[in-house]
């Protein structure tokens, strides 16, 4: 089972304790998990990411076996198809884009061109909705979360297309899920970092509603607690319990390296 929200760096807002690579692997085998795909979470908040991939991929190669780039590719930057062959050469088995934190709306052609030409090379498109709730946002932290109409309009893109939906709630994933086609619904992954176990039992209820294929490994490691997301499968009631997750092979096309099966 591999983590598929994972970030290294430090975060602008509040200080998070050990948000480095060799602790991640140590936090990952602890957990028992195959390992990490990681973006870099400064990134998120940079004007060009650039730098911040350079960083990434190069504090990562200690850690090829396990810890999978996901850099920030920014399609209204210049030189963004050369930023996402990098990623591809680099081994990355998806890219992240932060609409919200790059003042890009739901239906800007060029988060669709991006997604299709990732898609194209298989690599899936990581979108996060938010880092943390309202109650714990810093004042100057004013961007609002990913709306569910950027991510329909994302899945409505093309067939290449493969979405990772990561920090979302019950509420917009049924709100997305049951607003697209059978078609668009199967380029939507969701990862459960976000999604409450008991008592609301939210996570049991989409499992029995949209299926446990639908849904990924998360964690948002290392502003979420790792143990949050496992603990969250292990309490679901007993109709549930076991359901078979989406693996990682399902949404990237690149073949994993860190071992020779990834099962939930």
């Amino acid at each position: 089972m591999f983590d598929v929200n994972a970030l290294i760096g430090p975060y602008p807002f509040r200080y998070v304790p050990h948000p480095d690579p060799d602790a991640l692997v140590r936090v990952l085998d602890r957990e028992g998990l195959d390992g990490a795909w990681v973006g870099h979470l400064p990134s998120a908040f940079y004007r060009d990411p650039s730098a911040g991939n350079t960083a990434l991929y190069s504090v990562l190669r200690p850690f090829a076996k396990t810890l999978k780039p996901v850099p920030a590719i920014r399609p209204d930057w210049p030189g963004w198809e050369a930023a996402l062959r990098r990623a591809s050469d680099e081994g990355a088995p998806a890219v992240r884009v932060y609409p919200p934190q790059w003042g890009m709306g739901p239906h800007d052609v060029r988060l669709r061109e991006l997604a299709l030409a990732a898609g194209e090379q298989g690599l899936a498109t990581l979108l996060t909705v938010r880092f943390e709730d309202l109650r714990q946002r810093h004042s100057m932290d004013s961007v609002g979360d990913l709306t569910a109409a950027a991510v329909r309009a994302l899945a409505r893109a093309g067939d290449a297309v493969r979405l990772v939906v990561t920090a979302a709630s019950r509420e917009m994933i049924e709100e997305v899920h049951w607003g697209l086609t059978d078609a668009e619904q199967r380029r939507v992954f969701w990862d459960i970092s976000w999604i409450w176990g008991p008592p609301e039992d939210h996570l049991a209820k989409l499992f029995r509603t949209i299926g446990a294929s639908r849904f990924l490994f998360g964690t948002q490691w290392p502003l979420r607690l790792t143990q949050t997301p496992r603990a969250t499968l292990d309490l679901l009631p007993d109709d549930v319990r076991g359901a078979a997750l989406a693996s990682v092979e399902e949404i990237s096309s690149r073949p994993s390296r860190s071992s020779e099966a990834i099962q939930p």
